[in-house]
């Protein structure tokens, strides 16, 4: 089995909690960050152009993911340039739809010739993959973003597809493909031996790594510890 520092993929955090993103940031091993809408507003976020701001304080030298968030078009594209204005690690998340199902191609392709880092996001099939990668300017760094999580919740192995994303993006050198919203520790070293990128891990997974090779005697051991101490502590009796 592989070690933690064998790993080619490039772990990012994915979260909005300032705390957890900076306690993140501050692990070698943790290459950028991510973060979204969702996110920020269970956080409890309501100034978003501030907490931004704040977070690049703090983190200037890894990637890091901030998402528009108009359902038109023009008003994604003005959103854009603003983010991307605030500094030269920030890549600008472009959703591949907006609510209406019309595709982001266009505008994609516009941001690229003006230079925009982009992190096209929840991309789910190959075809989506495919035009968005025709969109890009091949030369400007970006992240295509495909939820290979949400893809597994429907029941479907992400893995060919991911493996099938791989081969896609190799007419973009200076694109990196995202395994996102990931389920469970396993996709990190599922993501690597694909040859995915960068794999975008919440918190809570990224804490399980230090269970990377650990014994499973010992592990079932503490498992049956766990299950006798918490049925004494509730007192329980037959």
């Amino acid at each position: 089995m592989k070690k933690v520092e064998d790993l080619k993929v490039q772990i990012f955090a994915d979260g909005a909690d300032k705390a957890g993103m900076l306690e993140m940031y501050a692990k070698p091993y943790v290459k950028g960050l991510t973060t979204n809408p969702t996110l920020m507003k269970k956080a409890g976020i309501t100034d978003y152009r501030a907490f931004c701001k704040d977070i690049l304080t703090h983190i200037k030298d890894k990637p890091l993911s901030f998402e528009v968030f108009s359902d038109d078009f023009a008003e994604m594209e003005r959103q854009a340039m603003e983010i991307a204005s605030w500094g030269s690690n920030v890549y600008v998340k472009i959703p591949v739809t907006n609510t209406q199902q019309e595709t982001c191609y266009a505008l994609v392709k516009k941001l690229g010739v003006k230079q925009v880092k982009m992190n096209v996001t929840a991309i789910m099939t190959l075809t989506q993959v495919r035009d968005v990668v025709a969109a890009l300017n091949p030369t400007v760094p970006s992240y295509v973003s495909v939820f290979a999580g949400r893809i597994a919740d429907t029941g479907l192995d992400p893995v060919p597809l991911m493996a099938a994303a791989v081969e896609m993006l190799k007419v973009a050198p200076a694109a990196e493909l995202i395994w996102a919203s990931p389920r469970e520790l396993l996709n990190i070293f599922q993501a690597d031996d694909i040859g995915c990128q960068v794999i975008t891990v919440t918190n809570d997974i990224i804490k399980k790594l230090s269970l990377v090779g650990y014994d499973l005697d010992t592990y079932s051991l503490d498992t049956v510890k766990m299950f006798y101490s918490d049925a004494v502590a509730a007192g329980f009796k037959l």
